[in-house]
């Protein structure tokens, strides 16, 4: 039943993507949804389970981690507060976002953390969301867990 189920609702359902990737739309009556008729809109009720929710962070966590270890091979050489660290800039900044840094990643790679925590901290980046550049960097500086 559920395989048939299933087909059905996507069928019936419809789904948005863009790129591979599923994206939110507007259903036929204006309501906030994803995937395959995922009510997300707040106006009607919408929206996550706190377990839904740490189980889409579990998938990002991995699928940014394994991005930085792709692009930066000394990666996996990192502790892992130093290794979050990074990953936490990723989340926000994306991964393209991080790879700028590419003095702060020079200095990394070389152990160097405290030059790559000054170079992390001289950038719109940290200007635009201070508090977190401080705690990130301190973490990176440190390799002791913010």
């Amino acid at each position: 039943m559920i395989e048939q189920l299933t087909a059905q609702l996507k069928r019936e359902e419809g789904e948005v993507k863009k790129h591979g990737r599923h994206v939110a739309y507007e259903d036929h009556l204006g309501y906030l949804t994803i995937g395959i008729g995922r009510l997300i809109d707040r106006r009607r009720g919408g929206g996550l389970s706190d377990e839904e929710a740490e189980h889409l962070l579990s998938n990002d966590i991995e699928t940014v981690q394994f991005a930085l270890q792709t692009r930066l091979p000394w990666f996996g050489t990192l502790s892992s507060a130093r290794k979050a660290a990074l990953i936490n800039m990723a989340f926000q900044l994306g991964v393209s976002g991080l790879m700028t840094f590419k003095k702060s990643l020079t200095h990394m790679e070389a152990g160097n953390y405290a030059w790559a925590a000054k170079e992390f901290l001289n950038s719109r980046w940290a200007k635009q969301t201070p508090a977190r550049a401080k705690r990130v960097t301190r973490q990176i500086e440190t390799g002791d867990w913010q």
